[in-house]
């Protein structure tokens, strides 16, 4: 095996520890079967010794483990997510240091994730109490308050603890394209058929002036899909297949809700929407096909919109999902963000790590894409701590709207390690080694340590504003440690 991520020595003795308690086995006994002693696997487990790699080949052979989903480095994804816990100004009168951040990720990482928790509690708490004052200032009953977990972050969680990878749902999209006999040229309308012939549901598209503000309605007393006409070709099959999601994986779809542990009716609908979005996916670009056409390709996006009819924005997300067990692909991250900056999609991958609590960095690339709308831009992104990943991003497809009406602008940004960089038709050219090519940026201001930047919106972790009247510099903050 020669994933880059057992390249290198890495601590992660909770994540052996948790491993052999689940198999209920003594340390002896693993020591025993990794040929190693009993003292030195204590040391492991307490993080005072790495998991080399001859021992992760050992652990793979004596126990039935995906070596690479264990060796990946959970500790990096908490530090980043902590950093910017603590970044709050709520600790700004006693500022939490760097290395008792990192010793509670590495050292606990289940307290880790409760702190995570907690703060998010605790930002929903405090934006309903923003809300409830302004509505009690313009004297407006309160609606909707009660510090209630909001589903679209519950359920982009959840995605994200998945690795937006569900083998269940990609087995089901493979086996409807054997049951409805699919041609990769025309999966519309086998869909159609298959819809007709097997459940009695016919598929109609229909003019603007029927549908003005729908795009996809189930006519459940005259069992038929009604699609519009301002539907393009890859929204028209897209949201077909999502159809079909509903009605014959129904019960698919549930189970995994239910599974999720959701705390609103809210959540659950809305997860069970985002996976008959990913069953869609499924079937519009079966994952075998794909991952070889991907590689094949060297990821032209464009090339491989045209080869399974699916639009940008669809191509960019399917690849973040290939993760199947012995053909993966690419490890991408993901966001979709609107001309303001609100994100409105993301999913961390390739050691990327999104703000959980705030936005983006606005020297991203992902942010120019407005200027120059439809054409694919790249970048080699520098971050505080040495890491450096390339990013493409392009303005997705317009979404359906009337002449007269402003249709919704988003852009997308999809990237990866920079290591993984020179398999990407986009990266030719490219001196993906030298660091002057490299554009610094950082997660959120909140957590980036770059004092000089001409961006910067708020102080970072454990510093303070710097005010000097007397004094204008360049950038627009300076600090001085906490």
């Amino acid at each position: 095996m020669t994933d880059r991520s057992i390249e290198r020595k890495v601590l992660l003795g909770h994540k052996l520890r948790r491993f052999r308690a689940g198999l209920g086995l003594k340390q002896s006994e693993m020591a025993e079967q990794l040929e190693i002693s009993p003292s030195y696997l204590n040391l492991i487990e307490h993080n005072q010794r790495p998991v080399t790699v001859q021992l992760l080949f050992r652990l793979g052979q004596a126990f039935d483990i995906d070596l690479k989903e264990f060796a990946e480095d959970d500790n990096a994804r908490l530090y980043a997510a902590l950093r910017e816990v603590f970044g709050d100004p709520l600790f700004g009168d006693r500022p939490v240091r760097e290395a008792d951040v990192r010793a509670v990720a590495e050292a606990g990482p289940t307290a880790a994730e409760a702190v995570l928790r907690l703060y998010k509690s605790y930002r929903e708490l405090r934006e309903d109490s923003q809300v409830l004052a302004e509505q009690v200032a313009s004297r407006d009953a309160a609606q909707g308050i009660g510090g209630a977990v909001f589903p679209v972050e519950e359920v982009r969680d959840y995605l994200q603890s998945e690795s937006n990878h569900f083998p269940e749902i990609e087995a089901s999209a493979e086996a409807l394209w054997a049951e409805a006999g699919l041609d990769p040229t025309d999966v519309f309308g086998g869909l159609s058929k298959y819809l007709l012939d097997v459940h009695g549901i016919s598929v109609r598209v229909l003019p603007v002036d029927v549908m003005p503000e729908t795009t996809r309605r189930f006519d459940f007393h005259r069992r038929r899909v009604l699609l519009s006409e301002l539907l393009a070709p890859a929204g028209r099959c897209f949201q077909l297949a999502v159809q079909v999601a509903y009605w014959a994986h129904r019960d698919l779809l549930d189970r995994h809700v239910e599974r999720a542990e959701l705390s609103s009716p809210e959540a659950e609908r809305l997860c069970r929407l985002s996976l008959a979005n990913y069953l869609a996916g499924c079937v519009m670009m079966p994952y075998g096909r794909f991952l070889d056409a991907a590689k094949t390709l060297r990821y032209d996006i464009e090339i491989l919109q045209r080869r399974f009819g699916a639009s940008f924005e669809q191509v960019c997300h399917r690849l973040t999902t290939l993760e199947r067990r012995g053909a993966r692909g690419v490890p991408f991250f993901f966001i979709r963000v609107d001309n303001a900056g609100n994100v409105s999609k993301r999913l961390s991958g390739g050691g990327f790590h999104f703000a959980r609590f705030g936005g983006t960095c606005p020297r991203w690339i992902v942010h120019d894409a407005f200027r120059m709308p439809g054409q694919i831009r790249t970048q080699i992104a520098a971050m505080s701590d040495g890491s450096r990943f390339f990013t493409i991003a392009r303005t997705v497809d317009q979404i359906e709207s009337r002449t007269w009406e402003q249709p919704p602008q988003h852009a997308i940004g999809l990237g990866c390690d920079i290591r993984d960089a020179g398999q990407l038709v986009y990266a030719d050219g490219l001196d993906l080694g030298s660091e002057r090519t490299a554009t610094p940026i950082g997660v959120a201001c909140r957590v980036c340590e770059r004092l000089d930047c001409r961006q910067r919106a708020h102080p970072p972790l454990n510093y303070r504003l710097k005010i000097d009247e007397n004094v204008r510099r360049s950038t627009p903050f300076t600090f001085t440690p906490a």
